[in-house]
């Protein structure tokens, strides 16, 4: 049952050239900083991704696309990193642009067993060029377009957590939560990486956000960075004189 490993780079030993892995995050915030830095160390390529968005320039997810070890990269959002616009516009590099309630929503589907399911989101738009289409009733009884989105898992989830137990058991902080709960359950092979590393019973029940049965590996992470995307404060109030 325990599943602890010493670091993100003894967690790593079996990923290899052309892995599909979902990556955990929201911008900058939430990422598995350690697992990222480790792979970039080990010069894994031709990799596909899947995350909200692709980190910012040498950030994140952005240093292993900056450094040419992304093959495809599935995302909702590309705003805040040039280098991922310049190897799209250059054919450099696959994009498979997904909404972001879609993306969430298919790798939740493929964590339940559910291989496919109906969205009206994307209807009439390029999302939906030769996907199956079909009209059912919304809740209100008035007849909707649905576009039919698969399924979506990955050879290897990249999660970050709080906390969490030798068993795997995974606890969350606030916004870094976003998609790393629904990623740890539509890997073949989940790793997560924890700021606490505790023991098992130490995290209640009912605050265990992703049980361990979807871990397979777990370390304690260390030399958090947490960068910023785009620090926004307020000027100080000029004093009256």
């Amino acid at each position: 049952m325990d599943k602890t490993f010493k670091d993100a780079d003894s967690a790593l030993f079996d990923v290899s050239d052309g892995a599909t892995i979902l990556s955990g995050g929201f911008g900058l915030c939430g990422n598995p900083e350690n697992l990222i830095e480790a792979l970039f160390r080990r010069g894994t390529r031709e990799l596909t991704l899947v995350s909200n968005n692709c980190g910012t320039d040498g950030k994140g997810l952005g240093k292993l696309l900056q450094h040419g070890q992304v093959r495809k990269m599935i995302a909702s959002y590309v705003g805040e990193n040039k280098t991922f616009e310049r190897m799209f516009l250059e054919g450099k590099l696959e994009v498979e642009l997904c909404p972001q309630g879609t993306l969430a929503e298919r790798m939740r589907a493929a964590g339940a067993g559910i291989p496919a399911f109906f969205t009206p989101t994307g209807y009439g738009t390029l999302r939906a060029e030769g996907k199956e289409v079909r009209v059912f009733p919304d809740r209100l009884g008035r007849e909707r377009h649905y576009v039919l989105e698969t399924a979506l898992s990955g050879d290897y989830a990249f999660v970050k957590a709080w906390k969490g137990d030798r068993f795997g058991n995974l606890l969350f902080r606030k916004t870094a939560r976003n998609f790393n709960p629904v990623m740890a359950t539509a890997a073949r092979i989940t790793i997560a990486e924890v700021e606490q590393l505790v023991e098992p019973g130490e995290i209640p029940p009912d605050q265990v956000h992703t049980p361990g049965i979807f871990v397979k590996r777990i370390f304690q992470g260390a030399n958090y960075q947490k960068p910023i995307e785009q620090r926004t404060v307020r000027p100080r109030p000029t004093s009256a004189v």
